[in-house]
């Protein structure tokens, strides 16, 4: 999920209503770092800091997911792309919401019963343990680190903007603001700190969306039929706009890139690590299938909404202004918040942008509270314990790597966020849920329900699939060779597609099929059944 928030903003309120907005994010800070420094106080052991003690509910669980899934793109990009690309933008929202259909049936319960803290874990079972825990760590930090460099450029540019910042050491303030809170959350609250973070998250979230949803409705009597045709009318497409083919479809590599583009979004979701690590927060398989499906729901409602977002704006604001504002869309929902309220300049306008703008900001803290936590418990528990220290670390010299390793992890993303604060970084996230895709996924169900899989298989496929996607985006268009490129000026570009699934996504799984039939090892099929049991029953999993 994408969060470009290059928002160029040209909310007219913004500026002068900086006091209201600046509470706002100082009140949702204030409440969330209270929450944080009770849930770090009962966080004692490595099962509270990785998996807050097991003890969520499956209804609790399922909104913290849809909290660490719904990101500020969801909000922002996705309205956007529906506003300047009608029925071509709402298949985003199609893509986001399929993709849990996979997690329910093939992934949460299976990885709830057959790991502890991390992927690495159900890899490491059956398979030679430092290897693939390297592997598997080396994977999971590549995906968390693209994305949480998105959403910490995302939120230099939200808030910036918000505030009139306009100096560079003013935009590098803002990134490093948000890292230390990303880094306190963490550290202090945990898996614990981080859940109720997300939880309070998702339901700002799905309030801000709806009262837009509620508003925009209202001010077409609820007739949705008004509303798609008005959207038509001023998009300047005409009927066009509610048909396929505005973005993808008008010729052979928009098609390929569709296709790709929706592989990557639809596998990508089970393979994402700050996703992964949620099954485990609950006490068992049964909680976990609940918490997918309360998601879904969560989730489905949302995207729903995003309708009325993305074609209200569309409707109200038009095409023009839309692109005025910024030529990727991402302040469609922004300027519609505005704009419902009163319009530029009214105080109603300046509340509503606040809020949502607010609401934005939250969204990005808890996303990258949780990439983080994955990263770091990846780190930790697969790299430290059980690679350096050979699985004999103490629970305490554990949670305490876990805790640096969130420090120094933080103060990566604070640095390559600030070099990316002026990059499109739409590539950034496309490339995470590609190699969440085309390493993660393949490795995981080859684990979890094929008998022969074998180590040499399993690295064969994490890193063939994590190069193939890295190095196909490098030579894209997405770093270089068009205008809206990270490096505009250079064309080094050979790979005609944007998101690299269509190539790595079957290259992972080729790799893991063939890296098995040529290893000299033999699977040992004593150990595949004890899985194949704990996988199915939960027995002897913690």
């Amino acid at each position: 999920m994408s969060s470009t928030l290059h928002l160029t903003t040209t909310a007219a309120g913004a500026t002068e209503h900086q006091p209201l907005i600046i509470t706002l994010f100082g009140l949702f800070v204030v409440a969330t770092l209270i929450i944080t420094v009770w849930a770090g106080r009962q966080t004692k052991s490595a099962a509270d800091f990785y998996a807050g003690g097991r003890q969520f509910t499956g209804f609790q669980n399922g909104l913290a997911i849809s909290g660490d899934y719904m990101s500020a793109a969801s909000f922002l990009g996705i309205a956007g792309a529906i506003a300047l690309f009608g029925y071509d933008g709402f298949l985003y929202s199609i893509g986001f919401l399929v993709a849990w259909l996979v997690a329910l049936l093939l992934v949460a319960e299976p990885l709830r019963n057959s790991g502890r803290y991390t992927m690495g874990d159900v890899l490491a079972y059956r398979m030679r343990q430092r290897p693939v825990r390297t592997a598997a760590g080396t994977s999971t930090i590549v995906v968390s680190i693209f994305y949480l460099l998105a959403q910490m450029a995302g939120a230099g540019v939200l808030v910036s903007l918000l505030l009139g910042i306009t100096s560079d050491g003013g935009k590098v303030a803002v990134v490093a603001l948000v890292g230390v809170l990303m880094i306190v959350y963490v550290t202090i609250g945990g898996m614990k700190g981080t859940t109720w973070v997300q939880m309070i998250k998702a339901v700002l979230l799905i309030a801000g969306a709806l009262l837009i949803t509620v508003l925009v409705l209202v001010k077409f009597n609820f007739n949705v039929s008004e509303l798609l045709g008005k959207a038509a009318e001023n998009s300047g497409q005409g009927a066009k706009f509610l048909e396929p083919g505005m973005k993808y479809g008008k010729d052979s590599t928009t098609k390929l890139d569709f296709i790709s583009l929706g592989l990557a979004l639809v596998l990508g979701t089970a393979g994402l690590p700050h996703i992964l690590i949620r099954f485990y927060t609950v006490p068992t398989a049964k909680a976990a299938r609940k918490s997918v499906n309360w998601a879904i729901g969560i989730i489905g409602a949302f995207y729903l909404m995003t309708i009325a977002l993305g074609f209200g704006a569309a409707a109200l604001l038009g095409r023009a202004d839309i692109l005025a504002s910024n030529k990727a869309g991402n302040t469609a929902a922004p300027l519609l918040a505005q704009e419902i309220g009163g319009g530029a300049g009214s105080t109603g306008g300046a509340v509503l942008l606040a809020v949502i703008s607010a609401v934005a900001f939250a969204t990005i803290l808890a996303v990258v509270a949780g990439l983080t936590l994955a990263s770091s418990s990846s780190f930790a528990h697969d790299l430290y314990v059980n690679v350096i220290r050979k699985g004999k670390a103490t629970e305490k010299e554990e949670v305490r790597a876990a805790r640096w390793s969130t420090v120094v992890i933080g103060a990566v993303a604070i640095g390559l966020g600030a070099l990316a604060r002026d990059l499109n970084v739409a590539g950034l996230v496309a490339l995470a849920f590609a190699v969440a895709a085309s390493a993660n996924l393949p490795t995981i169900l080859y684990s979890l329900f094929w008998k022969r899989f074998t180590t040499q298989g399993a690295l064969w496929s994490i890193y063939g699939g994590l190069i193939s996607a890295v190095g196909l985006v490098l030579f894209s268009p997405v770093v270089s060779g068009k205008p809206t490129s990270m490096f505009k000026d250079a064309d080094f570009y050979w790979f005609p597609l944007e998101n690299p699934g269509l190539i790595s996504i079957p290259l992972g799984f080729l790799l893991g099929w063939l890296g098995t039939v040529l290893s000299k090892e033999k699977a040992d099929a004593r150990k595949f059944a004890e899985l194949e049991v704990r996988s199915l029953t939960g027995t002897g999993a913690h």
